[in-house]
């Protein structure tokens, strides 16, 4: 099947953030935001959904914690138990450096792995960008052209409205290769 993507190309942060918000507001259907770096609130704009990394990284850092809290209580007082200096074998405070280690190890390979596994990242991948100067300078909107409500001369309005440099229509197989 193919797909119809419109792509609109900005010198600004500012003006695709506020193109963004716009078009959503308008009913069209963004597909992606090609940036240079970061834009602060894109996402808002874009109207995505939080991120759950976060649970991920929480549950992920509660595992470690957990485990190693166990692990070091087995090792000191079920396993080998040692009498040293007169000290309790199951003693907390000595547990706690470790246990955080291990908390913030875990949280941090399984916040990475869970990202490269929902980015569908993986080693030798390509880039697929709209234009090589969206990793340099440029802010591309892609924006989808299927429906009925699609009315391509009222958003190229709306778009030199928040200084769009380029406005290019693109055919593609399917929406993962619409940039190559």
């Amino acid at each position: 099947m193919t797909d119809r993507h419109l792509l609109a190309t900005f010198d600004y942060e500012e003006d695709l953030l506020a193109a963004t918000d716009e078009v959503r507001h308008q009913g069209y259907r963004i597909v992606d935001a090609y940036t240079p770096y970061a834009v602060h609130g894109l996402d808002r704009a874009m109207g995505l959904r939080p991120s759950r990394l976060t649970w991920v990284c929480f549950l992920c850092g509660l595992t470690g914690a957990l485990v190693a809290l166990w692990f070091q209580h087995w090792t000191a007082a079920t396993s080998w138990p040692l009498d040293v200096g007169g000290k309790p074998w199951n003693s907390l405070p000595s547990d706690v450096p470790v246990t955080f280690e291990m908390m913030v190890l875990l949280a941090g390979f399984g916040s990475v792995f869970a990202l490269l596994g929902v980015s569908r990242l993986y080693p030798g991948k390509h880039a697929r960008t709209p234009s090589i100067r969206v990793t340099n300078d440029q802010f591309v909107l892609v924006l989808d052209e299927a429906g009925s409500d699609f009315n391509l001369p009222s958003l190229v309005k709306l778009l030199e409205k928040h200084h769009v440099q380029n406005i290019e229509e693109r055919l593609s197989a399917d929406q993962a290769s619409c940039c190559e």
